[in-house]
């Protein structure tokens, strides 16, 4: 009966310190890290969304690093070749671009950053490269994102990131280039 006993309270305390571990691997984690600082908040922008083709990206911390209205905002011409922006939360662009970008391989690389900063607001201009892989030489793509954040005392946060690209007639003007 006592053998029985142990045995019981053995299976019961296994069973309890499994399922804890389990629990502790979903727990969240913790980003505040990732947005101490404004360059943190930014490396972490463009960390978290670049990788090799078949990686996948840690939406939670994109998510994180966004104000809960936080925006994503794109500009370009429509078919109609109408200028045309688009707004997007984060969830948005997941969606519109999260496949494609791990399917693809998509390295986002910053060169070059100004910062102006005013209280516990911020503007951030981060000129950018994108390659589908590390071991590409040559970007698919570069241009400028227009970052907007705030300090709420705590953490920053991304209010907006607003981008265009670069494109014969419109190159990135050589004050926004590394020097």
């Amino acid at each position: 009966m006592i053998k029985k006993l142990l045995l019981l309270v053995l299976i019961s305390f296994v069973s309890v310190n499994i399922q804890s571990q389990e629990k502790g691997k979903d727990a969240a984690k913790d980003y505040t890290e990732n947005v101490l600082t404004i360059d943190s908040t930014i490396n972490s922008l463009y960390a978290v969304i670049s990788g090799e083709k078949g990686k996948k990206r840690d939406w939670t911390l994109f998510k994180f690093l966004f104000h809960p209205d936080g925006k994503l905002i794109t500009s370009g011409k429509n078919n109609e070749r109408a200028f045309q922006i688009r707004y997007m939360k984060p969830d948005d662009y997941v969606k519109s671009s999260g496949k494609w970008i791990v399917d693809n391989g998509f390295i986002e690389k910053e060169i070059h950053r100004t910062v102006d900063a005013f209280g516990n607001m911020a503007h951030v201009f981060s000129t950018f490269e994108s390659f589908h892989s590390k071991t590409d030489e040559e970007p698919f793509m570069r241009g400028i994102n227009s970052i907007q954040l705030l300090n709420d005392g705590k953490r920053w946060w991304i209010i907006n990131v607003f981008w265009d690209n670069e494109n014969r007639r419109n190159p990135i003007p050589r004050n926004y280039l590394p020097k």
